[in-house]
């Protein structure tokens, strides 16, 4: 089988540098536009729409590694505690047809509302000031800062399975 330099998330090419955690039946991977800092994604490896087309193994796989991200992330970026969430279709507010878990680091006050977050999430809430970081005001950010983050999560995780890598 041929090498690859990517993972395909949806219609979306990533770079092994953005990159983080790689499993059998699930990636991880940095956000182009967090909504908080930490604000990372889990992506099952089978590029399906829907939750529900997953297999038993895939879940499983999804939500093990996206508590072993969460872990790291809560510390790395001194949450008080974390948003896990999956948008299952556009009208839930999916905007990559491939399911994912949002892995979003929280911090005590950082919306006034706490719900305020999913309205950000489909884009049409507006961030907080003091999370520092656009939603309009989102700025994608360069793949230099995504892949010096990802080396980050890669050392703290330790996710990264090399058997599966070489079969890509």
């Amino acid at each position: 089988m041929a090498s690859t330099k990517a993972m395909q998330f949806g219609p979306l090419s990533i770079p092994l540098s953005q990159v983080f955690m790689l499993t059998k039946n699930a990636y991880g991977l940095v956000n182009l536009k967090p909504i908080r800092p930490g604000h990372v994604l889990v992506v099952a490896r089978r590029q399906v729409a829907r939750f529900n087309e997953l297999t038993p193994e895939e879940v499983a796989d999804l939500f093990t590694h996206g508590q072993q991200v969460s872990k790291a992330i809560e510390k790395l970026f001194n949450a008080d505690g974390l948003t896990l969430c999956i948008q299952d279709g556009a009208v839930a507010g999916q905007t990559v047809n491939h399911v994912h878990l949002h892995v979003i680091p929280r911090i005590q006050g950082d919306y006034a509302n706490n719900d305020e977050i999913y309205s950000v999430l489909e884009g049409t809430g507006t961030v907080p000031q003091r999370t520092h970081i656009d939603n309009e005001q989102r700025k994608p950010r360069s793949p230099q800062d995504m892949a010096a983050e990802a080396a980050i999560l890669r050392r703290e995780i330790g996710g990264w399975d090399d058997a599966v890598a070489r079969f890509m």
